[in-house]
């Protein structure tokens, strides 16, 4: 080909208002001319006098760019789409003045209870310049298909239980999000779950009660009261059929 991209555009992930710069370098047999576009909701748009190797940035909201190379032999050929990715909710967790575009996580996942064979979703979300690439994991284990901000898991089995975290990773270093349980189980509708317990209750045996009666303490006067109401308590509740250890002091 006539020209050749030697550097392509990266994409990357940012809080808005963040300013940067999208580069891209070329070689050709002629002089090169530069003309950088975007695409936001589906409308591609030329990019009025971004016509240099450099175009500077500051993050609005989240657009792809790519830029054309033409010679004057009306050669042309488009660098790689990147995506421009913007935060607009995170004032808690922007990064610092000298932020270096290591990943800074602005999304954790949450705890789900999820009834087997119905999917199961878990979202999270960092900043980073490059982007950060994800790689999640479910007790300490890498999933080996789950490397994007979106875990999905479309029939959720009973294995599928447990603890699950994601790292973000770039060019920078990683940062890991919170790690949330995640339970897959059956669940039962209310009248089932009342002759549930309708056959459990009656089985359940061996009632015990443990009373505890402080009346000597460091730094008060002593009280009398709790020997008492330990003593009529505990005969309360072997009344009612409890096993009964007390301790007092």
């Amino acid at each position: 080909t006539a020209i050749v991209i030697t550097e392509q555009p990266i994409s990357v992930s940012v809080p808005v208002g963040h300013s940067f710069t999208l580069r891209c370098r070329a070689e050709g047999r002629t002089s090169l001319r530069y003309q950088w576009f975007s695409q936001h909701q589906s409308v591609c748009c030329q990019i009025p006098g971004a016509t240099k190797e450099d175009l500077p940035i500051t993050a609005q909201q989240t657009q792809l760019y790519t830029c054309r190379v033409n010679d004057l032999y009306k050669n042309a050929v488009f660098s790689d789409w990147v995506k421009v990715e913007v935060h607009q909710c995170v004032a808690r967790g922007l990064p610092p003045r000298l932020w270096r575009g290591e990943p800074v996580i602005v999304l954790n996942p949450t705890e789900q209870s999820v009834e087997v064979g119905k999917p199961l979703q878990l979202q999270c979300a960092a900043m980073g310049v490059p982007a950060p690439s994800y790689q999640w994991y479910r007790n300490g284990n890498l999933l080996e298909n789950q490397k994007r901000k979106k875990l999905s898991i479309t029939h959720a089995k009973v294995s599928d239980s447990g603890t699950y975290l994601c790292c973000a990773s770039n060019s920078h270093g990683e940062h890991w999000t919170n790690a949330v349980d995640v339970h897959i189980g059956e669940t039962l509708p209310p009248s089932e779950h009342l002759q549930l317990c309708c056959l459990v209750l009656p089985l359940a045996t061996g009632k015990i009660a443990l009373l505890v009666g402080n009346n000597r303490y460091q730094h008060h006067p002593n009280l009398m009261a709790p020997v008492t109401d330990v003593f009529e308590l505990s005969l309360l509740l072997e009344q009612l059929g409890f096993q009964v250890v007390s301790l007092l002091d």
